[in-house]
């Protein structure tokens, strides 16, 4: 199982975002620069963040982007979903009438994969952008 850089990136930006936000809106050039975050993926990134309500752009000179909600209302599992990433630890779906590895019953394993799987969402679930937010401020 792995998450790949789409979902780390966005929530990395989303965290920088919030960390800043009750300034003013804040450039993606400049979450490019804090977070090592090249330009073009952070364009990327924003338009389905955006797409799904989470962060809505400013324009102007002084524009950049906000928060929807505020951090305290979005999860990261809101951020990690909204850039079309998903946690899965099996290779099979658990829809199919057909077993792992295209087999007729499931694996000795699949229900151990299933719960960690079902484990990771609940966490992505239950830790909101201020406890991210809260952690780098203690810091």
């Amino acid at each position: 199982m792995k998450l790949t850089t789409k979902g780390r990136y966005a929530v990395m930006a989303m965290a920088d975002l919030a960390s800043c936000a009750e300034e003013k809106p804040i450039s993606l050039s400049e979450i490019s620069v804090r977070q090592n975050i090249s330009l073009p993926y952070l364009e990327q990134l924003f338009l389905k963040l955006k797409n799904k309500n989470l962060v809505k752009s400013v324009r102007g000179s002084t524009g950049g982007y906000i928060l929807v909600k505020s951090a305290s209302e979005i999860n990261l599992s809101n951020i990690i979903f909204a850039v079309d990433e998903n946690i899965k630890t099996l290779n099979c779906k658990k829809e199919s009438k057909k077993g792992c590895n295209h087999k007729t019953m499931k694996c000795i394993t699949h229900n151990l994969w299933d719960d960690l799987e079902q484990h990771i969402n609940s966490f992505f679930e239950k830790v909101k952008l201020e406890d991210l937010v809260d952690k780098k401020r203690k810091i």
